[in-house]
């Protein structure tokens, strides 16, 4: 017996999400693995992956897409709805979290914060440019001290004695933690220091003339980490909810945006079905000299056939799946 169910699909630049809900919005399934700087190979893999680890048939009535690469994972699955992380995260919080006002989310390469008010987004901050704060960079630190990124959290919660560590900056940061690492502070005290930095970079940042109130959601990859949970909570001095999937929240709200879509309009899926982990696609990008904005685009060709030297966007032949990067929107499709 097969189960109506909606898929959602989060693409960002260090992990891909995957997640299932059924028609009540009731979470039944995802799945997480390394974007790895190919994101059609993930997306591929992760609805081979999804498959394989299912209970029964999924009769998928709808299907979402966010996250950085949601353009290009909606083009091969054949989404129904591509929206931005904020919209995702903010509907898969409000519908597992009662009475969520503040969505704390940090990822691999970026930051976040939403506020909601009865349930709406009345405000939001993204941080993509500084390193400092993002799970990458927690994740370089932990290697050069040489303490498994598992493990990071519970080693920071030991420290008695947290080192004061510059937060405003990656750069500062790292130099600072390694003249704090030379002076001969013990593993743990740098780690809860790093924390206690990263924390005030974000709430002197992202949060700045925010207004933080319970109930406090905190999402992503990085919310895995208890020392930068604990930080939180004595920096705001309040309890951290830490959603039981807050790695896959994001293709979790991916997931519930597509049910509403298909409940609202009653039409049927344009999802390409689960074979899409086994086709072949490419990439091509071609500048258009149409006018003076020389806007880069690409264009997702299903099939391995070599394209060859491309010297002008028209030229590109084969079955197009997608293709989109000008400002005009003159070869979107």
């Amino acid at each position: 017996m097969s189960l109506n169910s909606y898929l959602g699909i989060d693409v960002g630049s260090v992990t891909t999400k995957l997640a299932l809900v059924d028609e009540r919005g009731k979470y039944i399934d995802s799945y997480m693995l390394k974007t790895a700087g190919k994101p059609v190979e993930a997306v591929q893999n992760g609805l081979k992956q999804i498959v394989s680890q299912a209970t029964q048939e999924y009769n998928i009535q709808g299907v979402g897409t966010t996250g950085s690469g949601r353009n290009l994972a909606g083009a091969l699955v054949g989404a129904d709805v591509i929206k931005n992380e904020i919209t995702a995260h903010a509907v898969a919080a409000s519908t597992y979290i009662p009475g969520v006002q503040t969505i704390l989310e940090i990822g691999g390469q970026d930051s976040k914060i939403i506020i909601l008010r009865d349930g709406i987004v009345t405000d939001f901050a993204m941080n993509t440019v500084c390193a400092a704060g993002t799970g990458s960079f927690l994740d370089h630190q932990a290697q050069r001290l040489n303490v498994p990124i598992e493990k990071f959290g519970e080693t920071a919660l030991r420290s008695t004695n947290p080192a004061r560590i510059a937060g405003r900056c990656g750069v500062f940061a790292e130099s600072d933690l390694i003249h704090k690492q030379q002076l001969g502070y013990p593993v743990e005290d740098l780690l809860y220091g790093l924390c206690q930095a990263l924390v005030r970079n974000y709430l002197s940042n992202l949060a700045l003339g925010k207004e933080l109130l319970p109930t406090i959601s905190f999402q992503g990859g990085v919310a895995t980490n208890t020392g930068m949970v604990k930080a939180f909570e004595e920096a705001l001095n309040t309890k951290i909810v830490v959603p039981e999937n807050h790695q896959t929240m994001g293709a979790i709200g991916a997931a519930l945006l597509a049910m509403e879509n298909h409940q609202y309009t009653e039409k049927p899926t344009t999802f390409k079905g689960w074979e899409v982990g086994n086709m072949t696609f490419q990439s091509v990008t071609c500048q258009c000299t149409g006018c003076s904005n020389n806007c880069e685009v690409i264009t997702i060709l299903e099939g391995s056939e070599p394209v060859g030297k491309v010297d002008k966007i028209g030229d590109i032949k084969g079955n197009i799946i997608a293709r989109w990067g000008g400002t005009c929107g003159r070869w979107d499709i």
